[in-house]
């Protein structure tokens, strides 16, 4: 008797169906799209987001739980927005929801880069909000990779992904904003996946996450968001005067703070 071969897996995908519902659905991890931002000035790196890179590149390789704190407008959240590619991913899933007839191009270079998820809670988030938000967007990024490699989804064809598998690192914005039930959601998810947890907050959070034994032992790397040096702050506006058009600007003048103040 011949040996028989074994079933091919069942998919989810009917004709013409490349599963692009599953990279803009609310589906969970078996299984909306952000609103168009305004135009914004191209990133600038700087030391600070060098460091933060390293930093965030170490938590992923390692598989930890780093914290990171810092000042409001130092640039913490420009940094993991840049970091994960934010913003070209909810460009590219915005091409996807247009229809199906749009081809919404590659998945951006910065997505497969960094197989990051970022996700920042609302100031009222519940526990179920938590626990469908952590997920969702883990379980997107692995999606998207798929996608790229495939040409398609499907959680049934391609099970590497399921349960976010290829997403490798988790940022949480705004974490201040997570009471002690949020939190311990954090440290439960990160346990039941292999993948690091950057967590970013005020100064002080740190300081709050010691409080938690369960949570802080797990905490590998921990990174203080500086603000820009007087040298480094003049670097970066001299860069941005001259990239923006403004120097050769007829009639241009010169912005109070690039005038030499002298004796009065």
């Amino acid at each position: 008797m011949q040996p028989t071969e074994p079933p091919a897996p069942l998919s989810l995908l009917g004709r013409n169906d490349d599963g692009r519902r599953f990279l803009t659905g609310a589906l969970g991890e078996f299984r909306g799209v952000t609103s168009t931002p305004p135009d914004r000035p191209p990133f600038l790196v700087t030391k600070e987001h060098r460091r933060f890179a390293e930093f965030a590149d170490t938590v992923r390789r390692h598989r930890y739980i780093g914290v990171c704190w810092g000042p409001p407008g130092v640039g913490k959240t420009l940094s993991a927005r840049h970091y994960a590619g934010t913003d070209d991913w909810g460009q590219w899933q915005r091409a996807l929801a247009a229809g199906k007839n749009t081809d919404p191009g590659p998945v951006p270079a910065a997505v497969l880069s960094a197989r990051t998820a970022l996700w920042t809670p609302t100031v009222t988030a519940t526990a179920k909000e938590i626990d469908q938000a952590l997920p969702r967007a883990c379980q997107q990024i692995s999606w998207a990779l798929d996608y790229h490699q495939h040409g398609h989804v499907d959680p049934l064809m391609h099970p590497e992904s399921a349960a976010s598998g290829l997403t490798e690192l988790l940022i949480v914005d705004e974490a201040d904003r997570l009471k002690t039930v949020g939190l311990e959601q954090v440290r439960d998810y990160y346990d039941r996946h292999h993948m690091g947890v950057v967590l970013i907050g005020m100064p002080g959070v740190e300081r709050r996450l010691a409080r938690y034994p369960q949570l802080y032992s797990r905490i590998g790397f921990a990174h203080e968001y500086r603000p820009l040096s007087p040298d480094e702050l003049t670097a970066v506006l001299t860069r941005r005067w001259h990239t923006d058009g403004l120097a050769t600007a007829p009639g241009a003048e010169v912005p109070d703070f690039f005038r030499t103040v002298g004796p009065k």
